[in-house]
């Protein structure tokens, strides 16, 4: 993203005045980043251009993107605030300020997914950066995903540290501020450099599947397609295929990707939500719902303000098909969460709103007051519930390693034999006991964030039947069932073998 190029994009979207003053900022950036390399060996100047780019794609308001062309500049260079506040404004120089505070917040936090005691103090300057002005993390989401889009040029332990911290804290972020299709390329690519194996064999699993159905599912389009048309009916029909993030952990629930029945889904589009439920009977019409599966998000929203409706359907050839109905309004939503829901060139950001007097703020977003909140008692200086915060924002994965560093991904809940299996079958069927950290832990041993876990294994240990008590993901128990099915028959085998000994000698 050159100078030329944002500037063409941002004439699309501002007026003349506000785009003459992200021209001064663009230069004045540029003047103050100069001679500074990025590790890819381009002018440094590119990524706040890029990350410029990216608010104005979400359709922040011309504030939000001056302040992501200056972002690093405090932090990076010899610009003072007072000096960006004398020449773009307070509010400018707020957003900086924000951005700034979380850039060193994190720089002084060991782990931002646990919250460990000791980085309390940087808990509260996160706090009070991001609460006082949302604007602050759609910023922070802009940069880290532009971080990430050009993580190949890190080293390899780089790489693994912000992929890491990126599948912890921002895609978590996007998914409560309901930025969903941030949230899936954070999550793609933290996957890329966290997994790298297993990320390429979902891949393939994903794409030769969606070979097999492609096919079908563009009959059931047309059929679709016709008879909406013949209902006279305005819409529009796209696909939505799953992201392989969403994939693997889906698998990790379900097991088997033959009951993964939202692979692809067909997505509609329509102008009011009486036309979605109309186009939601059309459909029950057509082929036999799912009943379990009906799902009403327009009535009842999730957490994060998504809406929309989703129904799983099967044709008259067995084939099952999800559909999503929703609204423009509700699709944009979907797609930019909090960026869309703010119409920041209409009503500019006040000092009421940066109180969290926000009467705009809609009620499934009401976590973010109770963040400003929170961001108001730590600057006060009293206490808050750091840990309720944690709960409240991230999501139900944990990341734990190998002892050779290697990160692997499970759900909350998981057992060191669920990580045992994930690594092989067999070790995990050798596995006499498990090192956390270095310290001995017994089977039923819940892992957390960041544990270190080694395998202790004996040639004699086999497969148990009471450690069906101790796997929570479907691929351990699979793996367990056949390895006790296999352990049976050789059992039987053995046991049928003496039997038949003692017949012959009887004879």
């Amino acid at each position: 993203m050159t100078r030329d190029e944002l500037l063409e994009l941002a004439m699309k979207v501002y007026d003349e005045t506000e785009v003459l003053e992200l021209a001064l900022a663009i230069d004045f950036a540029t003047k103050r980043h100069e001679g500074q390399k990025r590790m890819s060996g381009e002018k440094y100047i590119l990524h706040p251009l890029t990350v410029a780019a990216i608010l104005i794609e979400w359709g922040m308001d011309v504030d939000t993107v001056i302040a992501g062309v200056l972002h690093d500049t405090v932090e990076d260079t010899d610009v003072t605030l007072q000096e960006i506040e004398s020449l773009f404004g307070r509010d400018i120089s707020f957003l900086v300020d924000g951005v700034t505070k979380v850039s060193r917040a994190r720089s002084g936090m060991r782990d931002l997914g646990s919250y460990l005691p000791e980085t309390k103090d940087n808990l509260t300057k996160l706090l009070i950066a991001v609460g006082e002005d949302v604007r602050v993390i759609i910023i922070k989401l802009a940069d880290r995903l532009h971080n990430m889009q050009t993580l190949q040029y890190m080293p390899p332990d780089k790489q693994r540290k912000i992929a890491r911290e990126t599948i912890e804290v921002f895609a978590p972020l996007a998914d409560r501020l309901n930025m969903g299709r941030v949230r899936v390329q954070l999550e793609e690519l933290s996957f890329k450099y966290l997994m790298p194996k297993v990320f390429n064999e979902t891949k393939v699993l994903m794409h030769s599947r969606l070979k097999k159905s492609q096919r079908k599912l563009d009959k059931v389009r047309r059929e679709v397609n016709a008879r909406l048309n013949a209902e006279k009916l305005v819409f529009q029909m796209d696909g939505r295929v799953k992201s392989i993030y969403s994939l693997f952990k889906k698998l990790d629930r379900v097991g088997d990707i033959d009951k993964i029945y939202d692979l692809i889904a067909l997505r509609i589009i329509v102008d009011d939500i009486s036309t979605a439920y109309l186009v939601l009977s059309v459909l029950h019409d057509m082929y036999s719902p799912l009943f379990d599966r009906i799902k009403d998000y327009v009535a009842k929203p999730k957490m994060n303000g998504y809406q929309s409706l989703h129904t799983t359907v099967q044709t008259p050839t067995g084939q099952i098909v999800e559909f999503q109905i929703r609204t423009r309004e509700m699709h944009e939503y979907a797609e930019r969460g909090l960026a869309a829901s703010f119409h920041y060139n209409e009503n500019k950001l006040t000092d009421a709103y940066r109180k969290g007097e926000i009467a705009a703020l809609p009620a499934d977003l009401a976590w973010i007051r109770e963040l400003q909140e929170a961001a108001a008692r730590a600057g006060e200086g009293k206490e808050f519930d750091s840990a309720k915060f944690r709960m409240t924002l991230f999501a139900d994965r944990i990341f734990v390693n190998s002892p050779k560093g290697d990160i692997y991904d499970l759900p909350k809940g998981a057992f060191p034999l669920d990580y045992a299996y994930r690594i092989h079958s067999d070790l995990a069927a050798r596995a006499s006991g498990f090192k956390i950290n270095g310290v001995m832990r017994p089977f039923d041993y819940q892992l957390q964030h960041g544990d270190t876990i080694e395998v202790l294994t004996n040639k004699s240990a086999r497969p148990k039947p009471d450690w069906r008590e101790v796997v929570a993901t479907p691929h351990a128990r699979e793996k367990l069932r056949q390895q006790l099915a296999r352990e049976g028959g050789m059992l039987a085998q053995i046991t049928g073998g003496v039997s038949s000994l003692f017949q012959h000698r009887k004879k």
